[in-house]
């Protein structure tokens, strides 16, 4: 009976999306711009700091749920040069990042790692007794850190100092990439497809879109537009209601992961996983 009513309560969240799911016509195109060596090990997501102009990727560098010490975080040009491959070892399968005041916040499977940038170190690693399979990382503009268990179907807050369960809806099936918003988070459902807002203050869920299966990412690049990453190997941008897939890689067999849209650059940088490199593309409208 929970299962049906849960079901129905994304038909009745979702139903009236579609009949906006024209509304916006952009033309959207991803171009691609440069490619890495395939020296990652298993790149699970990436992150642009504007303070260092270097982008952050996180290296899992073996199997996505091992406990083996084998992970590391590596640091990019803008250019797609690699400048230090295994700039913080030490981790076990590092994947989503967030970055607050020269802060580098990672999931790491059961743990919330804080990396100082500016020394390169491990600052801090809080394990969170309930994990099953730390994912996304996103931080408010008051560094209030927000991060799901995909595994456990929650997201987690961290602030000050403390971890505390922030929801269980039970509308989450596979709770992945999550966005920081001023009034709301935005979150992409792996397990449904489904592209939710949720307000901070009353938790609730409210559905923006359907049909993005696998999602992984989620960027911002203006107000009402979103671009989502796909693991399985797809980008789409969403407007609204309105869906549109901008990239297919699949074919290629390369996986688009948690990926990052770098504003005033117009790039859009994803990493592949087990293509073992990360590739940028340009993002144009018309």
């Amino acid at each position: 009976m929970k299962k049906y009513l849960s079901v129905l309560s994304i038909v009745l969240i979702f139903g009236c999306t579609q009949t906006q799911q024209q509304k916006k016509n952009v033309d959207v195109t991803a171009t691609l711009k440069w490619q890495t060596d395939t020296v990652l090990k298993v790149p699970e997501s990436v992150i642009y700091n504007p303070e260092d102009k270097f982008i952050y990727v996180s290296n899992i560098n073996g199997k996505a749920d091992s406990t083996d010490g084998n992970g590391f975080i590596s640091r990019l040009n803008l250019d797609g040069k690699i400048s230090e491959l295994e700039w913080v070892k030490g981790l076990d399968a590092p994947k989503g990042m967030g970055i607050y005041k020269g802060k580098l916040y990672v999931t790491d499977i059961h743990k919330l790692v804080i990396i100082d940038i500016a020394t390169a170190s491990i600052e801090k690693s809080i394990v969170i007794d309930s994990a099953e399979f730390l994912n996304d990382v996103t931080i408010d503009a008051k560094g209030d850190v927000y991060f799901t268990d995909s595994g456990a179907k929650r997201i987690h807050l961290y602030k000050d100092g403390t971890v505390t369960l922030w929801t269980k809806d039970p509308l989450l099936i596979m709770p992945n990439g999550i966005l920081a918003l001023e009034n709301s988070l935005r979150i992409i459902d792996m397990g449904t497809g489904l592209f939710y807002d949720a307000d901070y203050s009353t938790k609730k869920l409210t559905g923006v879109a359907d049909t993005i299966p696998g999602g992984d990412g989620v960027m911002q690049i203006s107000k009402n537009e979103y671009i989502i990453s796909c693991w399985p190997g797809e980008v789409y941008y969403v407007n609204e209601a309105a869906v549109k897939k901008i990239l297919d890689t699949k074919a290629a067999k390369l996986n688009a992961a948690d990926a990052w849209y770098i504003d005033g650059e117009n790039l859009l940088v994803v990493p592949t996983f087990y293509g073992n490199s990360v590739m940028a593309y340009t993002i144009t409208k018309e």
